[in-house]
């Protein structure tokens, strides 16, 4: 991490290293130990896992095995923009497969993945709560709904120019 690490993130990342120091040498806390790792870091970076291989006597092999088994870690930062498209019934019915393919073309990922310009990840969750709008997505905190493909490149249009 370089020169431009926000207070708050220090401040996650001091508690991180708390929990690590109070919790290492407790093979029942890894999971937690993963969980503080990526509040603190945004993801869990081969260093940490390194970290907590030493301080829990644990190989890191069986580290990274948790954490590619538990969909909740990531071993990657998420983009600035994270675009979460709903894949719910109301969704679905309305068509979130055309969107879902709309914004694969788009953004030249696949779900679960970041674009090379760490600018837009991409997820689909079971339900934003907004079935009325459907098809919706959500970029960040905010929600957009009775989408089609025109609507969709251009609100992707103004993240890019962002």
């Amino acid at each position: 991490m370089g020169e431009n690490i926000s207070n708050e993130m220090k401040m996650s990342i001091k508690e991180f290293k708390i929990d690590l120091l109070k919790n290492g040498d407790d093979p029942g806390a890894l999971i937690p130990l993963l969980q503080s790792a990526q509040d603190s870091y945004g993801y869990v970076p081969e260093k940490v896992i390194n970290y907590i291989s030493e301080f829990a006597g644990l190989p890191a092999a069986e580290i990274y095995g948790v954490v590619t088994f538990y969909s909740q870690f990531r071993l990657k930062p998420l983009g600035k923009y994270i675009v979460k498209v709903c894949e719910g019934t109301a969704c679905h019915v309305n068509g979130a497969k055309t969107i879902v393919d709309m914004l694969l073309n788009e953004l030249g990922i696949g779900v679960g993945e970041t674009s090379d310009d760490g600018m837009f990840s991409l997820l689909s969750v079971a339900c934003l709560g907004c079935c009325s709008l459907a098809p919706v997505m959500m970029i960040n905190e905010e929600t957009f709904g009775s989408l089609t493909s025109d609507k969709v490149r251009k609100v992707l249009k103004k993240y890019r120019q962002k």
